[in-house]
């Protein structure tokens, strides 16, 4: 079974505090890189990749990110009005929207360079064995990752926590069943609450990325992402 997904959840929501005044008066999906909004950069992974529909969870000036999207087909919007919620309770939200898993996440803070993210997912998802499959890298290989790596990823492709040692960096793209994710008793919780399960049970994969990614959650991230893509312009 290698039932692909046909929805795709971007995470939007959050106050992005580490920017400091730049998210004072806007949310950070709306900041600019390379001329672009950062939502737009995660907008362009999914293009190509067979998606029918794109929900984004808003709270953060979510009236922006709405004034943004409006009129582009097949994108809707989650609102998180009282709190936010998270990433798996964000999700959980979302699922009505989103319909029967497999789906796409994919954080709206960073850029890409190399084969499409979510392309690289497709072609190595294999749903008879995956409830996860996680998007990796050393952290020698990106920008402005902080920490060592939360996966070790073993030779037949299950990952397991990296405890303490150098791993692998999740680099915020994956696919998921979110199976369980009805179970968790918090309204705000974190998706590693299910990798936690599944990894127990065998059921959670990575691949590797290729290519480059910058994680642009700092001031310092946007100058980082800029000439990243400089790069790759003068290829």
């Amino acid at each position: 079974m290698r039932k692909q997904p046909s929805a795709v959840m971007l995470f939007a929501a959050g106050f992005g505090t580490r920017m400091g005044v730049l998210t004072k008066d806007r949310p950070k999906p709306l900041l600019q890189v390379g001329g672009k909004a950062l939502i737009d950069h995660a907008l362009d992974q999914v293009t190509g990749t067979g998606v029918t529909k794109t929900v984004v969870n808003v709270h953060y000036h979510g009236d922006q990110i709405a004034t943004h999207l409006k009129g582009r087909p097949n994108i809707a919007l989650s609102w998180e009005r009282g709190k936010i919620l998270e990433t798996g309770g964000g999700l959980r939200a979302a699922l009505p929207q989103l319909g029967a898993g497999p789906v796409f996440t994919l954080n709206t803070d960073a850029v890409w360079t190399g084969p499409n993210p979510l392309a690289t997912l497709q072609s190595h998802w294999d749903g008879e064995i995956m409830d996860a499959l996680l998007l990796l890298a050393p952290p020698s290989q990106i920008k402005e990752f902080q920490g060592k790596g939360d996966f070790l990823l073993r030779a037949d492709g299950q990952i397991t926590r990296a405890k303490g040692a150098a791993g692998l960096a999740y680099l915020g793209a994956q696919i998921l069943r979110p199976v369980g994710i009805d179970a968790v008793a918090d309204a705000a919780f974190s998706l590693n609450i299910l990798w936690d399960q599944m990894i127990a049970q065998g059921r959670a994969y990575g691949v590797l990325h290729s290519g480059s990614w910058c994680d642009v959650g700092r001031p310092e991230g946007i100058i980082e992402a800029e000439t990243l893509l400089g790069a790759r312009n003068v290829q």
